[in-house]
C-alpha cells in the first residue's frame, strides 16, 4: 500500500486482472463494455478503469467501450434538465449496448454512488428518471439476468463514498481505508487473486449443490421483527459464486460475492420481514424498512428514512411489490467480519441475508422460460427493477421444509447451522 494507505500500481494491476478475466469472463474477440447509462465509470475511477482497459486488451478482446460520466452532472440533470431527452439519451446508449451484444459483449459496472447523491431532491422525478433508464436497459437486462451475456460488478471507492464510510479518519486517510476494505473483500490483496477465487468459487458450489440436493419447499425466516414464510417453485435452483453463459463460458457476476440465493415464487411470500442495513438506491438511503406480504405481495411498507424512496420503488410496476429473490448469506462472512457498513448493495448484501424486490433471476431447471405470460407460468416475478435488502443478523433463523416433508435447519443466530 502507498501513501496514506492507498494501493501500489502493481496491486491495482491485478485486480483489474481478475475483474476482466474471473468477473466478466473475458475471452478472446469479444467485446467488454465497462459502465452503463445510469451507473457510468466516475472522474475518481478514470486511472482504474485505464487499467480495466489494459487488462481487457491484455486479455484479447476485440473492443473497449468505457462510458464515462459525472455524478454531479447527472443529479443536475435529474432534477432540472428535459426527462424526454433523457430517456432518448438512454435509448440511444442501449441502441449501441444492443450493437455489441449482438457481438457477444462482456459487461463491466462499478457502482460506487455517493449515498447521499439525491438527499432532498424531488423523489418523483429521482423515481422517473430511473424509470426511463429501466425501460430502455430491458432487453439487455434481461438477458443479463438470464446469463446469455457474461457480465459482472466490481467496485472501486470515490472521495464521496470513503467520507461517508470512514468519517472517523482523517480526510487524507479515508480513501485509503476504502480502497484497503474492497480489496480485502474482493479476494484480491493477496499475491494470487485468481487462485483464492478458484477456491471460494469451490465452496460456494458445495454449498448451493447441498441446497439443491435438499429440494426446499419453503423457506421460514424468523427474528426481531421477522416472521416470513417463503414459497419456492417448482424445479427451483440454487446459485452462487459463478454462472456460466449458453457457449458455456463460466464468470463472477459480483466481486465479492458470499451469497447462495434462487427465487421465490411471486405469489407465495406471506408475513413481515424487517430491514437490518442501509440500503442506498440511485442515491437515496434507506432504513428501517418494514414490509408486510400477502399473497406474495407488499400489502404495507415503512420505513425509518427514506419511506418516500421506498414507496417509489414499490410503485415502479405490478412486480415490484412481490420478490425476486432469497439470498443467504452468514453473519460470519469475511465481508460481515469486516464490521463496515458500506452503504453499497454490492458489498452490504454479501455481508448479511438479503431478499430482492422486483425482477426475478430464473433460477429454475431448463434456464429462463420463453414467450409471453411464461415466466409468471413458471412462478417468477417480472418487474423493471431489482432491488436488494439486508435482512440478516445475529437473530436471525432460516427454516426449510423440503418437498418430502422434513423440517430442515439452514441457518441459526445468522450462521449456517450445519457445515458442507
Amino acid at each position: 500500500m502507498g501513501r496514506a494507505g492507498m494501493p501500489d500500481e502493481a496491486l491495482l494491476r491485478r485486480y483489474a486482472r481478475l475483474a476482466v478475466r474471473v468477473g466478466a469472463g473475458l475471452q478472446p474477440g469479444q467485446p467488454l463494455l465497462v459502465g452503463r447509462e445510469g451507473r457510468a465509470v466516475l472522474p475518481d475511477h478514470v486511472p482504474f478503469a485505464r487499467l480495466l482497459v489494459e487488462a481487457a486488451y491484455e486479455a484479447g478482446a476485440s473492443f473497449v467501450e468505457v462510458l464515462y460520466g459525472d455524478e454531479w452532472s447527472l443529479r443536475e440533470t435529474v432534477l432540472r434538465g428535459s426527462p424526454d431527452l433523457y430517456r432518448e439519451r438512454c435509448l440511444a446508449w442501449v441502441r449501441w449496448a444492443e450493437r455489441l451484444a449482438a457481438g457477444g459483449a462482456a459487461f463491466l459496472s462499478i457502482p460506487a454512488s455517493d449515498p447521499d447523491l439525491f438527499a432532498g431532491a424531488d423523489g418523483a422525478r429521482v423515481a422517473a428518471a430511473q424509470r426511463a433508464f429501466s425501460e430502455a436497459f430491458r432487453p439487455i437486462a434481461e438477458r443479463l439476468a438470464a446469463d446469455e451475456l457474461a457480465w459482472t460488478v466490481i467496485s472501486a471507492p470515490t472521495q464521496a463514498w470513503a467520507d461517508r464510510v470512514h468519517a472517523e479518519l482523517p480526510p487524507e486517510h479515508r480513501l485509503g481505508a476504502l480502497w484497503a476494505d474492497i480489496l480485502a473483500c474482493a479476494r484480491a490483496a493477496g499475491p494470487d487473486p485468481a487462485a483464492e477465487w478458484a477456491a471460494h468459487r469451490a465452496n460456494l458450489r458445495r454449498r448451493r449443490d447441498w441446497l439443491n440436493g435438499l429440494r426446499i419447499r419453503q423457506l421460514r425466516y424468523e427474528g426481531p421483527g421477522t416472521d416470513l414464510r417463503v414459497t419456492l417453485p417448482e424445479g427451483r435452483r440454487w446459485g452462487g459464486g459463478e454462472a456460466v453463459t449458453p457457449g458455456g463460458v463460466a464468470f463472477v457476476p459480483n466481486i465479492p460475492t458470499e451469497e447462495v440465493f434462487t427465487a421465490p415464487r411471486r405469489d407465495g411470500v406471506e408475513g413481515t420481514v424487517r430491514s437490518t442495513l442501509p440500503l442506498n438506491h440511485g442515491g437515496a438511503r434507506i432504513e428501517g424498512i418494514r414490509l408486510r406480504f400477502e399473497g406474495g405481495r407488499v400489502v404495507d411498507c415503512a420505513a425509518d428514512q427514506g419511506e418516500d424512496a421506498l414507496r417509489h420503488i414499490l410503485d415502479t410496476d405490478e412486480g415490484s411489490r412481490r420478490l425476486g429473490e432469497v439470498a443467504l448469506v452468514p453473519v460470519d462472512s469475511p465481508i460481515a467480519r469486516r464490521g463496515v457498513v458500506f452503504y453499497n448493495t454490492l458489498f452490504d448484501e454479501n455481508a448479511s441475508c438479503h431478499l430482492a424486490l422486483g425482477r426475478a433471476y430464473p433460477m429454475i431447471e431448463g434456464g429462463a422460460p420463453q414467450g409471453a405470460g411464461a415466466w409468471a407460468a413458471h412462478g417468477l416475478n417480472e418487474s423493471l427493477v431489482h432491488v436488494d435488502f439486508m435482512i440478516g443478523s445475529a437473530e436471525l433463523d432460516v427454516t426449510a421444509r423440503t418437498e418430502a416433508g422434513a423440517t430442515v435447519p439452514l441457518f441459526r443466530a445468522g450462521r449456517w447451522a450445519q457445515p458442507v
